[in-house]
């Protein structure tokens, strides 16, 4: 099975995304996996990558669309 490609940084950019949306939000780790099955403070910690149905998911969460969700991370 080949390697999985990283991009470090552009991951830590998306969590970082993720944990302002989470946090504006007031949504705890605990709510937003009974909200959704997702772990996500295995992806915060960076201990897992994010596919892009799992990060599509958690778009729909908070009602963002990816394309404003990639603007936001540009921005970091």
């Amino acid at each position: 099975m080949p390697k999985q490609l990283q991009n470090s940084e552009l991951t830590q950019r998306i969590v970082i995304c993720i944990k302002q949306l989470r946090k504006e939000r007031t949504i705890t780790l605990e709510v937003f996996y009974f909200d959704t099955g997702i772990h996500l403070a295995r992806i915060e910690q960076g201990k897992q990558n994010i596919s892009v149905a799992t990060l599509s998911k958690i778009c729909d969460y908070f009602e963002i669309s990816l394309s404003d969700f990639f603007i936001m991370v540009e921005k970091y």
